[in-house]
């Protein structure tokens, strides 16, 4: 039987790892300059919520086409995809929140 792989991040919000452990992982690998940037944070969140979609969509897939997958499986791959999505759609809204209120003040 087939199974979703899943992340192996300790702590996790809807299959997305916590900013902190995030930034843990991403300082042994990027180099010192780079390590705990912003941008680098949100790229690798954006991407890991991409590969997310892209397991669940594959999951759908084999599902539908008779693969030997578990529906319990396809089902949670799916719910931690939409999740993922949701919380990344809320993290972008909020910061678009605070860019309007950083615009909205006078100097």
């Amino acid at each position: 039987m087939n199974t979703i792989p899943t992340p192996s991040a300790g702590r996790l919000i809807g299959g997305v790892p916590l900013p902190s452990e995030r930034l843990a992982v991403a300082g042994e690998n990027a180099p010192a300059s780079d390590a705990g940037s912003f941008k680098n944070l949100l790229i690798d969140s954006i991407e890991h919520v991409n590969g997310m979609q892209a397991q669940a969509d594959q999951a759908v897939e084999a599902l539908f086409t008779g693969g030997d997958v578990n529906p319990a499986e396809v089902l949670t791959a799916v719910q931690k995809a939409d999740m993922a999505f949701r919380l990344t759609m809320q993290v972008r809204n909020k910061l678009m929140d605070v860019y309007r209120e950083i615009q909205d003040v006078r100097i």
